[in-house]
């Protein structure tokens, strides 16, 4: 007996179907890196352009969480070629080493809309995890932050594309919880494409200093996710708010900012 495929696998079947028919790219060495950079890159371009506007646009400094700094073209341009380096020198050979050992073959069908929905929540609240434990540690432990973390604080306040100006170590780090995750919990690989997406764009919001009505932050209730506001706070109150989406792990360790904090 032929079981009918859900109404949630129906809608994205036509997506699937259309990435699958375009193989030769997605299933290339050169896949992973052209869509790493391109997604990052675009998300950041807007906000390069609000920074640039900002000075001379009243509502958007009300928006800018701190309004006095911007980033100079010297910083913006340093940190587009750190980035573009690390996938270039780094990013790049792992992905031709995985290339190499022979690419899985993609499932015909889609997943069910619930399905991807639910593995991406997890993919989040786990990288959510790794990454604050990891971030606590590179904190705590002075020759670990300044060996690996360090370069990533030398931007404060943040700015969108300072989001990957990182240590060669730290992005092995986010890679491999990346990697893990989806691979533990089986992901589809449209999933994975998904979350990675996303991902990347709950990043660079976290970085761009601005926060919007309708930035991710307030789209939660209960503040449970901190967003941009959050992630600015740490980065000018080193010692608190290391989750880098979510509140409940330093509302639990009693990390989390506060008026009142020293």
């Amino acid at each position: 007996m032929l079981l009918q495929p859900s109404s949630g696998q129906m809608l994205l079947q036509p997506v699937w179907d259309l990435l699958r028919s375009r193989g030769a790219l997605t299933q290339s060495p050169f896949f992973p890196v052209i869509f790493s950079i391109t997604t990052y890159v675009s998300f950041c371009l807007p906000f390069v352009a609000l920074d640039l506007l900002c000075p001379r646009v009243p509502a958007l400094r009300r928006c800018k969480i701190q309004p006095d700094c911007a980033p100079s073209a010297r910083q913006l341009l340093c940190c587009l070629g750190r980035t573009l380096y690390q996938h270039l020198v780094f990013v790049f050979p792992l992905t031709l080493l995985h290339w190499a050992s022979g690419p899985a073959p993609l499932p015909a069908e889609a997943p069910a809309l619930p399905q991807l929905l639910g593995h991406v929540a997890l993919c989040l609240l786990l990288f959510d995890a790794e990454f604050f434990a990891w971030h606590v540690l590179h904190h705590r432990v002075p020759w670990l932050y300044r060996t690996f973390h360090k370069v990533h604080h030398q931007h404060a306040p943040s700015f969108a594309l300072a989001t990957q100006y990182l240590s060669a170590w730290e992005l092995f780090s986010l890679g491999f919880f990346d990697t893990v995750n989806v691979a533990l919990l089986r992901c589809h690989p449209l999933t994975v494409l998904v979350f990675h997406t996303l991902n990347i764009w709950l990043s660079v919001e976290d970085h761009s200093g601005y926060d919007f009505p309708w930035s991710t932050h307030r789209l939660v209730p209960f503040g449970w996710y901190g967003g941009v506001v959050h992630h600015d706070r740490h980065h000018s109150h080193f010692n608190y708010n290391f989750a880098p989406y979510f509140t409940h792990w330093d509302r639990l360790l009693g990390t989390l900012w506060h008026p009142h904090a020293n």
